[in-house]
């Protein structure tokens, strides 16, 4: 007689998502309250998860436990050594579904996307010009501060 233990499943009520143990489901519920118990001493900065707070504190302790085995490189994050052993590899995951171009970083393809769609989500306080990236906005206000200075 085989003794198999019983698979129960946690789901949420929100979007339906299931868990294998109730603990997962109540820190998943927080994706959808808000609710951040965790708060950093030493910058308050709140988080849902204790894990998510090990890791800011990184931030302030200096810590940077993950290291790159090409270039001794060290990480406070494993996500950031992840991404970043895309330099050496050349792996680029992310495609654009408009022209194909690829990237090694999320970001940078939604900065590329950009391009396509025609978004520019940051806009000049002064003169109200938008721009499809945020450090092309910073290089455009050194124009008004120019102005401001003759």
């Amino acid at each position: 007689m085989e003794n198999h233990k019983e698979h129960k499943s946690y789901e949420c009520s929100e979007c339906l998502k299931c868990f294998s143990e109730k603990s997962n489901l109540e820190k998943h519920v927080r994706v959808h309250t808000g609710d951040k118990p965790y708060q950093c001493s030493e910058c308050l900065n709140c988080f849902s998860v204790k894990s998510s707070l090990v890791t800011h504190m990184r931030v302030h302790t200096g810590e940077k436990p993950y290291q790159c085995s090409e270039c001794l490189k060290c990480f406070n994050q494993k996500s950031s050594l992840v991404t970043h052993m895309r330099v050496h590899t050349g792996d680029k995951p992310y495609q654009c579904s408009e022209c194909l171009k690829c990237f090694s970083v999320k970001s940078s393809l939604v900065k590329h996307v950009r391009v396509h769609t025609g978004d520019k989500p940051y806009q000049c306080s002064e003169c109200l010009k938008c721009f499809n990236q945020k450090s092309h906005l910073v290089k455009h206000t050194q124009v008004h501060s120019r102005d401001k200075t003759c």
